[in-house]
């Protein structure tokens, strides 16, 4: 199964890793793709590691495992660069999309000879400038996107608007800021020289 994009998503309780790889699998899987979605429980708490994952296909999946090679690593919290082995397994074809403001100096101490692309984007300062409070999940989903091309942007985007006018209805304040995080984190996604 070639044509499998496999990603693991670090980050820590309270994040919204987990919500943000169910939130990618619905969107692969409304532009007609074959999707999984899913986090990996243990005893985590608010702050606490956790790890999701996702599979997307154009033929259906029939793996039913975590994911120990993936194409792409997720990282919404980069203080878990130091403590946890988040380029593990990662595949140099692929690429790592982390959240972080820190220099290529940095990155390259703690990502232990990794020789893929990395890129960083900023969740934080682009969710409290689109939303007001740090909620990292949203930049990132865009990035990982963006990222991968798992899918267009256009089709992202208007998946994505139609999928917080659902889970939001209740709260249609917070669609705008959230949709403008989106847009801002495809903008804002860099390649780091390494």
């Amino acid at each position: 199964m070639d044509n499998i994009i496999e990603i693991r998503w670090h980050g820590r309780g309270g994040q919204g890793a987990k919500t943000a790889s169910l939130l990618l699998a619905d969107a692969a899987f409304n532009t007609g793709k074959y999707i999984q979605g899913f986090p990996e429980y243990g005893p985590e708490r608010m702050g606490a590691p956790i790890t999701a994952y996702n599979r997307i296909s154009s033929s259906p999946i029939r793996i039913h495992s975590n994911i120990y090679e993936p194409d792409y690593v997720v990282v919404v919290d980069d203080s878990l660069l130091e403590s946890v082995p988040v380029t593990d397994g990662l595949k140099e074809t692929g690429a790592i999309v982390i959240n972080t403001t820190k220099d290529a100096t940095y990155l390259k101490s703690v990502l232990h000879g990794y020789k893929g692309k990395v890129y960083t984007v900023d969740a934080k300062k682009i969710s409290e400038e689109a939303l007001g409070k740090y909620f990292p999940n949203t930049p990132m989903l865009a990035a990982i996107v963006k990222v991968s091309g798992i899918m267009t942007e256009e089709e992202f985007i208007n998946d994505m608007q139609g999928s917080f006018k659902h889970k939001f209805a209740k709260k249609p304040e917070v669609i705008e800021g959230n949709m403008k995080a989106l847009e801002m984190a495809l903008k804002d996604v860099h390649e780091v020289e390494m």
